[in-house]
This record gives structure tokens, sequence and C-alpha cells, in this order.
């Protein structure tokens, strides 16, 4: 049986203006950058650890 890959469907809510530049990085590394984009990400830790860290501009469904 075929596996299914999970997946994590991250929105940007919160601009990255008055954030530290490591932030805006991370943002940029998950392919955001502008409120109301949302991508869909495999979920890893790898993930998982860049949506902690701008864990309060992001909304995160599983």
């Amino acid at each position: 049986m075929a596996e299914e890959k999970k997946t994590l469907r991250i929105t940007q809510v919160r601009s990255a203006n008055s954030c530290p530049a490591d932030q805006g990085r991370t943002l940029k590394a998950l392919h955001l950058g502008k409120i109301g984009r949302t991508v869909e990400l495999p979920d890893n830790p790898s993930v998982r650890g860049m949506v902690f860290k701008v864990k309060h501009l992001v909304s995160v469904e599983e």
C-alpha cells in the first residue's frame, strides 16, 4: 500500500517588518514574504524547526 506523505499548510498572517533579520530569512526559506501567502511543505523536522522560529508570524494547518 502506498504511504501517504504528510504536509503542512503554512500561511503568513503577520508582517516581518519589526522582526530580527534571521526571522525574515526564515520566512524567505519557507517561500513566504507577504501576508496571506500560503505554501504546502512536507512535514519533517527541518520545516517544523523553521515554523517554530516564526510561529508568531504564521498559522499552520496539518
